[in-house]
């Protein structure tokens, strides 16, 4: 049985964890807002432009004088895996969801003979992958420096994997990210980035109703080799504030979850320390009486 000043510094200690944790959800909570605003303002402009990009590659014939970026490398040898997780951890299993799903397509791929490279974004998909996989990790931006993400991070990514995909390192890029669903939910994404994966409009639908009433100035070819570095960009930005969400909407529910599991600690170790405080009074007095019959 544990000594009182052992379970008293351990009640200590406790409540000293519980305080942070507490703090802790008291600043995820406030900087989910802001987050949750941010990816939900992205989403309009990411989904539109790929509908004007589906409008555009529905006019094209993709042949070899078409852009590299939608056209391919007419294989898919090479796979790169983008995976962007977060900074920092107590978040639950966050981080180690989107490694799941990483590794997930990684052993897809890998059973269908094809090559696997990956390109990590965000600190704590390293270890992990550098353990399961050492000498197949290409790239490994760092975005410590940064308090919440940038346009500016995700254009440099996007210009780093267009410059490497232009000099043949790899056939398919896929971004692996987790879409923020709610406070609660953040479901693991896997999304093709190059080449585009655009997918052509239905004969009713709205894009193909637009496309029949525009005409493109100058032609769909020249406008689409400008719009794809762009579109990878702007995926990469997007799956950056989706994760920023889905971060503080985890490290949330999980600091609230250490907190509650805090104060169930200490009222357990305060009702054992409170049973053996009494054991050891009652044994005192056991010995006190038993020494004054023996007088």
């Amino acid at each position: 049985m544990a000594s009182l000043k052992a379970l008293k510094v351990r009640i200590t200690s406790v409540k000293s964890t519980q305080k942070i944790t507490r703090a802790l959800k008291t600043v995820a909570a406030a900087k989910l807002r802001r987050a949750t605003e941010q990816a939900m303002a992205g989403r309009p402009y990411a989904e539109r432009l790929e509908s004007v990009m589906a409008s555009l590659a529905s006019r094209v014939t993709i042949s070899a004088s078409s852009p590299k970026l939608l056209a391919g490398t007419g294989k898919s040898d090479v796979h790169l895996l983008v995976v962007a997780t977060g900074e920092r951890g107590l978040a639950g299993g966050f981080n180690s969801n989107i490694v799941r799903a990483a590794r997930i397509k990684a052993d897809e791929l890998i059973a269908a003979g094809r090559k696997v490279r990956f390109y990590i974004v965000g600190r704590k998909g390293r270890p992990v992958l550098r353990r399961m996989y050492p000498g197949m990790i290409v790239a490994d931006h760092d975005m410590s420096h940064a308090k919440k993400p940038a346009f500016a991070d995700a254009l440099d990514i996007g210009r780093d994997l267009i410059a490497r995909f232009d000099a043949g390192e790899f056939d398919v890029v896929h971004l692996i990210f987790s879409k923020f669903q709610s406070a609660l939910v953040q479901i693991p994404q896997t999304v093709q980035l190059i080449p585009a994966a655009v997918t052509k409009p239905a004969n009713d639908g709205p894009v193909a109703a637009a496309s029949a009433a525009v005409d493109y100035e100058p032609d769909e070819e020249t406008i689409l080799a400008e719009l794809l570095p762009r579109n990878v960009a702007i995926q990469i930005y997007r799956a950056l504030l989706e994760n920023q969400a889905g971060f503080y909407g985890a490290q949330m529910n999980a600091m609230d979850n250490a907190t509650r599991n805090a104060g169930d600690t200490i009222n357990r170790l305060t009702v054992q320390y409170n049973r053996t405080r009494q054991a050891a009074i009652t044994t005192e007095l056991v010995e006190i009486i038993a020494g004054a019959e023996a007088l």
